[in-house]
């Protein structure tokens, strides 16, 4: 993606974190992505990640639509880039804080150890600087790794 492009991963990653902070921000960020329909799974899994937030602000009643809409599309992603930890990490991050009764949490741990394999591999790991440092802090800051798991991650160089 060309740095103009609205799908350039340091603005999708900007937009991403403030529509996690911010309701308006957030229907900015899913008006931007429902337009996406490429084949590149990192954008997808932004994709998803704004349904997800869509999900949180919408009515009771279309809720579910918009976090079965997420799943789709994470699963869409994945497909296309099975090893892809960014991706990987926008799912996670949303299934973590799903409830357990929606049952659409299957994949938390198979994403988390995958991306704490994928962090000790850093800097070969495949994510950029800026990446690296936000799935590490999500997992470590968050308590879903153990505390071995956070000292070995928090020891990785970035």
């Amino acid at each position: 993606m060309s740095e103009t492009s609205p799908y350039h991963l340091p603005s999708l990653r900007r937009h991403y974190e403030q529509a996690a902070a911010d309701k308006t921000a957030g229907e900015k960020f899913y008006k931007l992505m429902a337009d996406y329909n490429d084949k590149d799974a990192v954008v997808l899994g932004y994709k998803g990640a704004a349904e997800a937030i869509r999900a949180r602000d919408a009515s009771m009643f279309n809720k579910l639509t918009y976090v079965q809409a997420a799943s789709r599309t994470f699963d869409q992603a994945v497909a296309l880039d099975p090893h892809n930890a960014e991706v990987r990490f926008l799912r996670f991050s949303v299934e973590s804080n799903l409830p357990g009764f929606l049952n659409l949490s299957q994949h938390v741990d198979e994403d988390r150890k995958l991306l704490v394999q994928t962090l000790l591999k850093h800097p070969k790991s495949g994510l950029d600087a800026e990446a690296f440092q936000t799935v590490r802090n999500f997992l470590v800051s968050r308590g879903h790794v153990s505390d071995e798991e956070a000292q070995q991650l928090n020891r990785v160089a970035h």
